[in-house]
């Protein structure tokens, strides 16, 4: 019960976050068009600055080690998810484009912004790894995810050659946080990270100060950055579509029961699973549907109501759900 209320109090740091950008939108105090702001900001400085920082400071030839064990069951157990996450789709709407984005809600959770808010609050020991984690996650978004659920394909363009999309998802995978994973962990190996972070009396030099401080940023303006996105919500309509509460409810609750349960078998009964690469599979199943879900269809002129109605209730349910998830596995 411990665990459970001082998750609950993290998770409630967390929507209160949440709960201050939606109002600040909908105040006017700040446009509804600022989340395309914040979003660059998260995506080119303060989640790359997260991450240079943790693994400047934390990675290590141990932590190297680990780390191919890490992307193994991160993609292996993606894999499982997705044809499971397919059928699921296919049973909760028979329209193409909103199977397509409940695919997608249930393939990928939210476990970039999101997740690594959560993590930081919950487990920060083990974020480098659940970065790591991640990888494959990311990968599959950009191979299958993004192109094949959420663009709209225009009929009339020329069909893009075997080549082109292997190129055009490489070139989305060498993104800022991928960047800075990499020269992190090259200065973590190498035992400069430390070094650097020891001089000026343990603050470490402006560089890191500066790395750092961008970093903290991350979470509260990811968790705002929801906010502000959700206010555009047209709360009446959604709320009487019962689908999206089937598969929020198969998101936040059967997902980690289910999937995080056979995993603790397998752990008990057949053969012991390394408990990070536990505690990371289930922060990533306990996490709320992404936000891709909005801002990629609503590029190409779609109606983003479901999606939008599915990432705003699954949030809200998730700061109750991941402490009692967390409770039970963690």
């Amino acid at each position: 019960m411990t665990l459970f209320l001082s998750t609950l109090n993290q998770m409630g740091v967390l929507g209160a976050y949440m709960l201050i950008g939606f109002i600040v939108a909908k105040l006017g105090i700040v446009s509804k068009d600022a989340s395309k702001t914040l979003s660059k900001l998260e995506n080119n400085v303060f989640l790359p600055a997260l991450v240079l920082y943790t693994f400047l400071k934390n990675f290590n030839t141990d932590t190297l080690s680990q780390s191919w064990q890490l992307l193994i069951f991160s993609l292996v157990a993606e894999l499982i998810i997705i044809p499971v996450a397919i059928i699921s789709a296919k049973l909760a709407s028979k329209d193409g484009f909103i199977r397509r984005i409940y695919t997608y809600g249930l393939s990928f959770s939210n476990f970039g912004f999101m997740g690594n808010a959560v993590v930081l609050a919950l487990a920060p020991a083990i974020y480098n790894q659940y970065v790591i984690f991640t990888l494959p996650l990311w990968t599959l978004i950009y191979i299958w995810g993004v192109p094949d659920l959420l663009i709209e394909k225009d009929e009339n363009a020329p069909k893009e050659t075997r080549k082109d999309r292997i190129l055009s998802s490489l070139k989305s995978f060498l993104n800022p946080m991928f960047i800075a994973l990499l020269i992190g962990a090259i200065i973590g190996i190498t035992g400069l990270g430390k070094i650097l972070l020891s001089l000026n009396g343990g603050e470490g030099i402006f560089v890191t100060q500066v790395i750092k401080v961008c970093g903290d940023c991350m979470s509260p303006i990811a968790m705002m950055l929801a906010g502000i996105t959700f206010a555009t919500v047209d709360v009446k309509k959604i709320l009487t579509d019962i689908s999206i509460y089937a598969v929020t409810l198969l998101r936040l609750i059967a997902y980690p029961i289910v999937f995080g349960g056979i995993v603790w078998l397998i752990n008990r009964y057949v053969t012991p699973v390394n408990d990070v690469i536990f505690k990371c599979f289930i922060f990533t199943l306990a996490m709320p549907l992404g936000l891709n879900t909005i801002v990629i269809p609503a590029a190409y002129g779609k109606d983003t109501s479901v999606p939008a109605g599915m990432a705003l209730i699954s949030h809200i349910l998730s700061i109750a759900t991941i402490p009692l998830i967390t409770m039970i596995f963690i």
